[in-house]
């Protein structure tokens, strides 16, 4: 097993308030890792942690074995890709211009290719989306152009802030889907935060339940369900029964 996102022992605090405890935990290269968990549990400053954007006050984070603080933020965000929850397109640049943007900065040599390529891979042909503004675009399409443009460089790895929590049902359903397809597609490592256990369900290989700045477990949806491993991971899997269980094996 290779391990694409190593965090060892992570702790930080905003002001007086902490708000990772002593974190650690492994993804495999090629998995999806979900964070669940509920508002202020961490998973959002565990996550970016990874690439930068918050440095842990104490501890270790790793990118393919190398310790991230020998590499400078900037680079290391080119390096990976990066969903976050209101999709962050510039609303001034066409679709396709906010989908070559990492390939530009990285000195592709053709970067609308690149991009073109990408919103082909989530559903948006650039031929009939790629001129377009994301405010002519529905919500569940701007966050499949936030998907292309996190995945046009072929970043192998990629970093999911909630990035379908504010959609509804049907647009993230449709997401999902294309997600997916995007995933065995391009084979990438990911690790995605939600609120949603049964979306974490439905696109992760391991699901990490946070609950006040620590892990309370990790494992696959099948291990969580047989032996929850404390009281809170037993309360979050009952109140979402109906709702993860059929996904069980699939």
């Amino acid at each position: 097993m290779t391990v694409a996102l190593e965090a060892e022992a992570l702790h930080h605090a905003y002001g007086s308030t902490p708000t990772l405890r002593g974190v650690s935990l492994k993804v495999r290269t090629g998995s999806l890792l979900a964070i669940v968990g509920e508002s202020g549990s961490g998973k959002t400053t565990l996550l970016r942690c990874f690439n930068r954007l918050v440095e842990p006050s104490a501890g270790t984070v790793r990118v393919d074995g190398v310790d991230v603080r020998g590499t400078p933020g900037d680079a290391l965000r080119r390096r990976l890709g990066f969903v976050p929850q209101t999709g962050g397109l510039l609303p001034h640049w066409s679709v396709l211009r906010n989908a070559a943007l990492v390939p530009r900065l990285i000195g592709h040599a053709d970067p609308e290719r690149a991009a073109a390529e990408a919103l082909t891979l989530v559903g948006l042909p650039a031929a009939e989306f790629g001129g377009r503004l994301p405010h002519e675009l529905s919500g569940g399409q701007r966050q499949r152009v936030a998907l292309a443009r996190a995945l046009a460089a072929r970043q192998d790895i990629v970093l999911l802030d909630e990035p379908f929590g504010a959609l509804d049902a049907l647009s993230r359903a449709v997401v999902h889907e294309a997600f997916e397809h995007v995933r065995a597609e391009l084979k990438f490592t990911a690790v995605l935060v939600t609120h949603d256990l049964a979306e974490a369900a439905r696109l992760a290989d391991e699901i990490a339940v946070m609950r006040g700045g620590v892990i309370e477990q990790i494992g696959t949806l099948a291990t969580l369900l047989r032996a929850p491993s404390t009281e809170y991971v037993k309360e979050l899997l009952h109140r979402a029964t109906a709702a993860v269980r059929p996904l069980v094996g699939q």
